[in-house]
């Protein structure tokens, strides 16, 4: 796997698991949605500022999205789609 699928994989399995859509990543890391997509397929090369960004908003290291991936561990899977349910007052 090369650099850019091991950063767009990482950032996808590190979304996820902040349970973050594409669109909320961008918003709050200030990146477009669109970028950030191309990011998680390996399409894209990413400045340092740019990981810094999404690192800030996941809560993790920069180092945390080189992490190496071991071919035996599932794809992460997508969120559910659709919006959350509004919160009841």
């Amino acid at each position: 796997m090369d650099t850019r699928s091991t950063i767009g994989w990482n950032l996808r399995r590190l979304r996820v698991a902040k349970g973050l859509s594409q669109e909320r990543l961008a918003l709050e890391s200030g990146i477009d949605r669109a970028y950030v997509g191309r990011v998680e397929r390996g399409s894209e090369n990413v400045t340092v500022s740019t990981l810094e960004a999404f690192a800030n908003v996941l809560g993790v290291r920069v180092s945390a999205l080189f992490r190496d991936v071991d071919p035996s561990d599932p794809e992460p899977a997508p969120l559910k789609a659709g919006r959350k349910p509004k919160a009841l007052n």
